[in-house]
């Protein structure tokens, strides 16, 4: 069964809608994804282009409040803030078994300059998030794995090791699953 994530930021118009695409993209057979805004706005024009640059599309995503998300009463194994410290103390604390992870990145919407400087701005944040879910789904997938023989040949294979004939799926690269 999916584990269930919620990514939150301040207005759910660039990171949190970022993290949910890319861990939609790389771990998507392990966790059911979502992202919610304190104070919800419109999608930031220049995240939109920064993802549709590499290939994911997130121009049709719509934005919504962190509050209507605990109002549904809905469980998540993970709530994951990508939002300042300050901002993150905001957020609603989620019943049930939650585990909550900040992770802080700065937001595309403070960056100044020119069109360009913001771009290529909002195109490092891109990468400090898909960096930061890369690491989380291989610490996951390392934390999944059911047996200490299966840690050890998924620890072995990340490190370049040899591999069992065993027929397991495995994670590597991270985008694609193979039989090893």
């Amino acid at each position: 069964m999916k584990q269930k994530v919620l990514f939150i930021c301040v207005h759910n118009s660039a990171r949190s809608q970022m993290a949910e695409a890319f861990l939609n993209k790389l771990c998507g057979d392990d966790f059911e994804t979502h992202s919610a805004g304190l104070e919800p706005g419109k999608l930031n024009p220049l995240a939109v282009e920064a993802m549709r640059e590499i290939g994911i599309d997130i121009s049709q995503k719509q934005t919504q409040s962190v509050f209507d998300v605990f109002k549904s009463g809905e469980l998540f194994a993970y709530v994951i803030t990508v939002c300042d410290e300050s901002s993150a103390e905001r957020c609603p604390i989620f019943a049930g078994v939650t585990k909550r992870l900040h992770w802080s990145f700065p937001d595309p919407a403070a960056l100044g300059g020119t069109r360009e400087e913001r771009l290529a701005g909002t195109r490092k944040i891109r990468d400090q998030i898909r960096a930061r879910i890369e690491m989380w789904c291989d610490e996951m997938c390392a934390v999944e794995a059911h047996t200490p023989e299966q840690k050890l040949r998924y620890g072995a294979s990340r490190r370049g090791g040899l591999q069992s004939a065993a027929k397991k799926y495995w994670r590597w690269p991270r985008v694609f699953r193979q039989v090893v």
